[in-house]
């Protein structure tokens, strides 16, 4: 389904990917890809965007947030032909070729690709950015065996941006932090899993602290370790004051 917000219509496509297109015309996409959401394999009967194949090829502007989100075929399924990719700086598809994913090298995809870096602002394609820290606080719950977090200081980030008139957020896979309450957002669009980000419980906290207008929870239910009770978080989310909707088939 589709979820109207002001000026814009925004669709969760499955795991952390969100098209958003606004009355304009103007078409954005945050980290397309992966697990089968855009090639029709996604089968698991738990609430979340059915798995579909997907190759629109309608974006101007493709937000890319760090190494587990990028998939380069996802990029080329949701970019038009004169697309910009804003990728963080740190993405590295040499690393995930040697972590067994095949992916082109950024650069190598036939599009204008910028890299960016936390406190970054650009306006691309219309669109107002600003690149927003994310990663594991060293001493929270979602680190490795090894003691370190699954996502450090400096391995990815999360977007800001503004599409005709509309504020969106979404914040990339990181624990809740300090800068994230100094916001302006009217679409907030957090993880909500169990593991490797913010939980629904932080999330849900976290949408009372910055009162958008609207929160659309995503990142959830795409495999076993991102399971998450959406209805619940919601219900949090509302009981707080804060208009909430859920993106599920």
């Amino acid at each position: 389904m589709t979820v109207r917000h002001d000026e814009l219509t925004v669709t969760w496509l499955g795991y952390a990917t969100v098209r958003i297109e606004s009355d304009d015309g103007t078409v954005v996409y945050v980290d397309p890809g992966r697990y089968g959401t855009l090639t029709g394999e996604w089968d698991r009967n738990v609430p979340h965007p059915r798995g579909r194949t997907y190759d629109e090829r309608d974006g101007d502007l493709v937000l890319v947030t760090h190494d587990h989100h990028y998939d380069s075929d996802g990029v080329r399924r949701v970019a038009s032909g004169d697309a910009t990719v804003v990728a963080y700086e740190s993405v590295d598809a040499s690393a995930i070729r040697e972590g067994g994913r095949d992916v082109e090298d950024l650069e190598s995809l036939p599009y204008d690709v910028r890299r960016v870096g936390y406190g970054d602002t650009a306006t691309v394609a219309g669109v107002d950015l600003e690149v927003v820290p994310a990663y594991n606080h060293p001493d929270g719950r979602n680190v490795g065996a090894d003691g370190n977090p699954l996502h450090p200081e400096g391995f990815g980030c999360g977007y800001r941006f503004v599409v005709d008139g509309t504020s969106a957020f979404w914040s990339g896979d990181t624990d809740v932090l300090d800068v994230h309450h100094d916001l302006e957002v009217s679409l907030f669009v957090p993880p909500i899993g169990q593991n490797f980000t913010m939980n629904r419980t932080e999330a849900a906290e976290l949408a009372t602290s910055i009162e958008p207008e609207l929160v659309l929870p995503i990142h959830y239910n795409t495999f076993p370790d991102l399971e998450a009770d959406s209805r619940a978080f919601a219900a949090d989310v509302a009981a707080g004051g804060v208009p909430v909707v859920l993106d599920e088939e």
